[in-house]
């Protein structure tokens, strides 16, 4: 039986992907197979798997941080929790740099990248964990200690969500018009910016039948397995239209864009978790 990591294993391991996640959020290229095996060097005989798995961990505790994490390693919560979220918060704490890296990034639109063929950006949604179900669960316990969500100050980012909403009306034209229904691209409707916000969702597209797609659209630069956040109005609006609803996540939108989409009511495929409270005395 693998025995536990030790706190000088753990710290090695957080180092090496913070290393990492500096030269991605930067656009330099590294190796991650060479960080890797770098690190192992440090290790007490652990494997690639394990040294996978670690980096997978971090991904999970950044997540729950609001930090973005490295793409490519997709994150997993099996980890030590009286140990690796201590780690991540001193290591941060001792580089306020990385604070500043964050925050800029969040804000940074990137050039819309070339897109070739829009239908082949399409994938499926992420595979969750096992023991995650739909439905609301709690917030959670693992917080910055910068106090700031820079996930959700990239999903704030407007520039970037009408980058996102331009690619995903490319996309629908193009899935029109691949059925052979090239007139209904004429009738495809930017509702962010004819109605606003109130309407619960962004783009009005089209079945092939002619009958109506509403299209939600959340966008980030960062991996797949990066939270979104949705208002209450557009949860609601995905209850009552849910046999035409569709949330287009587009992920990875700094170099090349990706996309799932979800369908129907978002609470049968997704876990929300509350961001904030309103709170009356009673």
């Amino acid at each position: 039986m693998a025995h536990h990591w030790s706190e000088a294993e753990v710290r090695a391991a957080v180092e090496d992907y913070f290393d990492m996640l500096r030269l991605e959020l930067t656009g330099q290229r590294y190796n991650k197979t060479r960080h890797r095996h770098a690190l192992m060097a440090q290790l007490n005989h652990r494997s690639d798997g394990s040294v996978e798995l670690k980096h997978q961990n971090i991904s999970a505790v950044l997540i729950e941080m609001g930090i973005p994490y490295i793409d490519g390693y997709k994150p997993r919560t099996n980890y030590q929790r009286t140990l690796l979220p201590g780690v991540v918060t001193d290591y941060l704490t001792r580089h306020p740099d990385l604070q500043t890296l964050f925050a800029s990034d969040s804000q940074t639109t990137p050039q819309t990248p070339t897109v070739h063929d829009f239908l082949a950006a399409m994938e499926a949604p992420p595979t969750p964990e096992a023991r995650h179900t739909p439905g609301v669960a709690e917030p959670p316990a693992i917080y910055n200690p910068a106090g700031v969500n820079y996930l959700e100050l990239e999903a704030r980012n407007q520039s970037l969500g009408e980058a996102g909403e331009q690619f995903v009306l490319n996309f629908e034209r193009a899935r029109l018009i691949h059925a052979g229904k090239d007139a209904l691209t004429e009738r495809i409707e930017q509702v962010s910016t004819t109605v606003g916000p109130s309407a619960g969702f962004d783009i009005r597209s089209f079945e092939t039948s002619g009958a109506d797609r509403f299209i939600e659209v959340k966008t980030t630069k960062y991996g797949k397995n990066t939270p979104f956040f949705i208002s209450p109005n557009e949860l609601r609006f995905s209850r009552d239209n849910a046999t035409r609803y569709f949330l287009y996540r587009i992920f990875r939108f700094r170099v090349a864009p990706r996309v799932f989409a979800l369908q129907g009511h978002l609470r049968e495929s997704c876990v929300l978790a509350p961001s904030e409270f309103v709170a009356r005395p009673v």
